[in-house]
């Protein structure tokens, strides 16, 4: 699949061939779904928690006798039913996190990448470089690229002066190629790949 390749004015400058196997395969929701579950599963702090009633503080007295009053027995005045009670079957602090094969994770994101392809919301740029820091002229090129929201993915060691150009931009964000995910190229409406991080990718996903 032979796909234009842009510098950052916006013009094209040849192409390249996107390999198939990469990113031609058909598009999976229930993949992608899975490998966003367990990213933001392992996000998750699950910090949540609820007191039991060995942790509430209050007296360990019976509250009455057994037997004889006419009311129904009781243990604790820490139990659920009375008004600052323990809570039962509370959230407790736990991990959310939870598995999936590498081989699965990989199908993942070679799918993800396949559906931006497909959708033609891939543009692959000759490099993501800038001389200055400022934000200004990079948002200006963006601008003429006519991208908003944008996940840039560059090889292993993206520019530091592009990356802090970028940094103020809202909705745009860049990876190196070993960050590349499902989860934030599928949040983002485009994604660019330099063409380092193609031959990175199809080296490493192949």
């Amino acid at each position: 699949m032979k796909t234009t390749v842009k510098n950052l004015k916006n013009e094209a400058i040849g192409e390249i061939d996107l390999d198939d196997a990469v990113f031609g395969l058909p598009a999976r929701a229930d993949l992608l779904a899975r490998a966003v579950n367990w990213q933001l599963a392992k996000r998750r702090q699950g910090s949540h928690k609820t007191k039991g009633i060995s942790e509430i503080a209050g007296t360990t007295k019976k509250p009455w006798k057994q037997k004889g009053t006419g009311r129904a027995r009781q243990g604790s005045l820490r139990s659920p039913q009375f008004r600052g009670g323990a809570v039962i079957f509370g959230p407790v602090v736990r991990s959310h996190e939870h598995d999936l094969t590498k081989k699965f994770r990989k199908l993942a994101l070679k799918t993800a990448l396949s559906v931006k392809a497909a959708e033609g919301k891939l543009v692959v740029l000759d490099a993501a470089k800038a001389d200055t820091h400022k934000t200004k002229a990079v948002a200006d090129q963006l601008k003429l690229l006519g991208l908003n929201s944008v996940l840039i993915i560059d090889g292993a060691n993206p520019d530091e002066n592009f990356r802090r150009a970028i940094g103020n931009i809202p909705y745009v964000d860049v990876l190196p190629e070993q960050g590349a995910n499902v989860y934030d190229i599928l949040r983002h409406d485009t994604l660019v790949l330099t063409r380092n991080a193609v031959e990175q990718l199809e080296a490493r996903l192949k």
